[in-house]
């Protein structure tokens, strides 16, 4: 592609837009009850629905720090949009925010949820019949920070300066994932501190959106403990979480007979961050166990102890050549179960868990690139908002038929895409480009979003 010379740029049309698909987007979520929730919220602000809804369509559109929210604000948006907020109003707005407040947010986003998958009904796909599955996942990460400012910033255990963000998300074998719930905390909390209530929240909104079957709880090493697991149990949920290596797991894992390993291959390789190197295959085993003796005898857990091994490479010799192998040596990867998936579906499940990574990175590409305010509670809404914002766009993603679209692409293929706004009578007409690569995406989007919603048959 080359420029043409004979162009003149103006910025003189007021009838332009350049972010048309938020029109379908908001639509969908008002289906879903989005604006009547927000109604609920009593922060101490005139208009708190329609300011909070300025910020979630911001961050939809792009914007991830209070500054870029002025990007609502251009052409013909205001025709289009009633309650749109200079970025001023809407960072005091934000800093009106309590931790009361912050919750109240974080049970309309578990409704909103809930609504968008009766409106959409393919969001959390194959977790609907009593045979189905879906997934929590549970994770945290921290959002480095910069300046002095900031309350709760605190040096945490990746080393930088910043604030954690824990979360839970669901997902099925047919759908990408949601966020059930998220939480802001100070930078130096532990991984695992309010990992069973979260757990607990998370599973109660995926129950009121409609998942039936069997839910898998899985998280890493940091969580394994008593908190998560048992609250999993107290839900009649299945847990799947990655074992400590600690004296009575080595010693489970040295009790495994040779002959118990089954090879295994993967279909696509996976990277080994300890060896840095990619793994084709490996060997599976499991064994009984019974986690947390430390414990009381009412919350020591009898389950699975299933241990995948890799077989390390071996160091070349003095002289550069390879050596020969004298014995094997293995890494050990183990993680605690009480489903009762087989073996090998059990490992391949629990190595799905890297999904929630998926979330937090597109979370961090989007309004997550920055915690904007120095207060704490601002940021936690600014998160709570972010959350919101991530599972309309999801719901945006499936009822365009781009379920595995992640949020990058759907922003540049759905919502980003500019219009000329004209009058006609009393309606409003919005002239999307000819020739859009996407616009039968879009145009499904649009009529998900304005039709009636479909009966449920009883």
């Amino acid at each position: 592609m080359k420029p043409s010379h004979t162009i003149r740029p103006v910025f003189d049309d007021p009838n332009l837009v350049s972010a048309a698909g938020l029109v379908p987007a908001l639509r969908l979520a008002e289906s879903a009850g989005l604006y009547d929730l927000l109604d609920e919220l009593s922060v101490s602000s005139a208009n708190a629905a329609a300011k909070s809804a300025a910020v979630i369509g911001g961050m939809l559109a792009g914007a991830d720090s209070i500054d870029d929210l002025d990007l609502l604000r251009h052409g013909g948006m205001s025709r289009l949009f009633a309650g749109v907020r200079a970025p001023s109003t809407l960072g005091t707005f934000l800093r009106c925010f309590t931790h009361g407040h912050v919750q109240q947010l974080d049970k309309i986003g578990a409704d909103i949820l809930a609504g968008l998958a009766v409106r959409v009904p393919d969001l959390i796909a194959g977790s609907h019949g009593r045979e189905g599955i879906a997934f929590l996942d549970v994770d945290d990460t921290i959002r480095e920070v910069h300046g002095h400012a900031k309350q709760g910033a605190a040096f945490g255990y990746s080393g930088v300066r910043g604030l954690n963000l824990q979360l839970a998300t669901i997902s099925t074998p047919l759908a990408a994932p949601m966020i059930a719930r998220a939480r802001l905390r100070k930078g130096n909390t532990a991984s695992h501190t309010g990992a069973g209530r979260l757990l607990a929240q998370a599973i109660t909104t995926a129950r009121a959106a409609g998942v039936k079957g069997q839910v898998l709880c899985r998280a890493d090493s940091a969580y394994y403990g008593w908190a998560f697991v048992g609250t999993a149990i107290r839900h009649r949920a299945w847990f799947s979480v990655t074992a400590r290596m600690n004296p009575a797991v080595v010693k489970a894992i040295a009790s495994i007979e040779e002959d118990a390993w089954t090879p295994i291959a993967y279909p696509n390789a996976v990277y080994d961050e300890a060896e840095d190197r990619w793994v084709s295959d490996a060997e599976v085993a499991e064994i009984p166990f019974t986690a947390f003796t430390g414990r009381r005898k009412a919350e020591q857990v009898a389950c699975r102890l299933v241990v995948r091994r890799v077989k390390r490479l071996q160091p070349l010799a003095g002289d550069g050549t390879e050596q020969g192998e004298l014995f094997a040596a293995y890494r050990h990867h183990a993680f605690i179960t009480n489903s009762i998936l087989s073996m090998i579906e059990a490992d391949q499940r629990h190595r799905d868990h890297a999904l929630v990574e998926q979330v937090i990175a597109e979370l961090k590409d989007g309004p997550l690139a920055h915690l904007p305010s120095g207060k704490y509670a601002a940021n936690a809404a600014w998160v709570a908002h972010a959350v919101l914002a991530f599972n309309i766009a999801r719901a945006t993603g499936v009822a365009a038929s781009l379920r595995t679209a992640r949020w990058a692409t759907l922003r540049t293929r759905i919502i980003n895409i500019p219009a000329r706004i004209a009058s006609t009578g009393r309606r409003l007409v919005v002239h999307l480009p000819q020739h859009w690569p996407w616009a039968s995406s879009w145009e499904l989007l649009w009529s998900t979003a304005t039709d009636p919603p479909t009966a449920v048959a009883t």
